[in-house]
């Protein structure tokens, strides 16, 4: 993990929950949430959320699916304040812990420790998605599942103009690697059954609505962060779009199983 300053703050956090939902700070909401979890039974079962961000999907993957315990990390204290109000407005305090942790390996947490590692779209904050997938792996029982989404560059070349002038504008520390990077981290670490499920299509339709939402509703949002913060915000959705069109910005569901050996 990476080393950085704060990029999640109040008014941010704001912003993103305005755009994705209270307790949201990454596309979709509950409903990509769900989809994220197809085939994935969370019942009676102890569960790592790697960026747990502002806490909505953290206390939702205790309240709305079953866990029995769900730990959530991430390396901001701003989010993590969020997160421990969402658990405690939630009533799911007996159930989920919130740790602000240092952005290091190995994680402060035993081998074998979690039925479950998840994570929603945190890990393009991870430059190192190698050692990610290995401490993943080591965090898992056996027979246990790595369930992720996250923002992926469709390839290892230099990424192209549109996609430099969107990152410039993202000044989010992103750390994107490709669907082969990804595969390829997680069947070296160990894992077995990996797949990938391409979610372009679908986040550039959402991105449109996500525009139109913010134009629509420009005074709504100028109140979260300004009207001068969220001129950058229009710019960069109309920056990101075109890398979604031409399918060079592709986030992704992937997945994959410790073998029981």
């Amino acid at each position: 993990m990476d080393h950085h300053d704060i990029h999640y703050d109040e008014g941010f956090i704001r912003f993103l929950e305005e755009m994705w939902g209270d307790g949201y700070l990454s596309p979709g909401g509950a409903a990509e949430v769900g989809r994220l979890l197809e085939g994935v039974d969370l019942t009676g079962k102890t569960v790592l959320d790697i960026g747990c961000g502002s806490g909505g999907i953290t206390a939702g993957l205790a309240k709305d699916f079953g866990a029995a315990k769900v730990v959530g990390i991430d390396v901001e204290e701003p989010v993590c304040r969020e997160a421990r109000q969402k658990v405690l407005a939630l009533g799911v305090s007996d159930k989920v812990e919130i740790h602000q942790i240092s952005p290091e390996y190995p994680m402060p947490f035993e081998a074998k420790s979690f039925d479950i590692v998840f994570s929603k779209d945190s890990i393009v904050h991870i430059p190192d998605k190698e050692s990610m997938c290995y401490e993943s792996f080591r965090l898992l029982k056996p027979g246990g599942w790595f369930v992720a989404s996250d923002w992926l560059i469709s390839h290892d070349d230099a990424p192209s103009a549109e996609m430099v002038a969107y990152l410039k504008l993202e000044d989010l520390d992103f750390g994107m690697a490709s669907p082969t990077r990804y595969r390829t981290a997680l069947q070296a670490a160990g894992f077995d059954h990996v797949s990938l499920r391409n979610r372009n299509r679908w986040y550039f339709e959402e991105a449109k609505g996500e525009l139109a939402r913010m134009m629509h509703d420009r005074p709504r949002f100028d109140a979260t962060m300004g009207k001068e913060e969220i001129d950058i915000q229009v710019e960069l959705w109309q920056a990101m779009l075109v890398v979604l069109e031409k399918g060079e910005h592709c986030p992704h569901h992937f997945r994959g199983q410790k073998p029981m050996g």
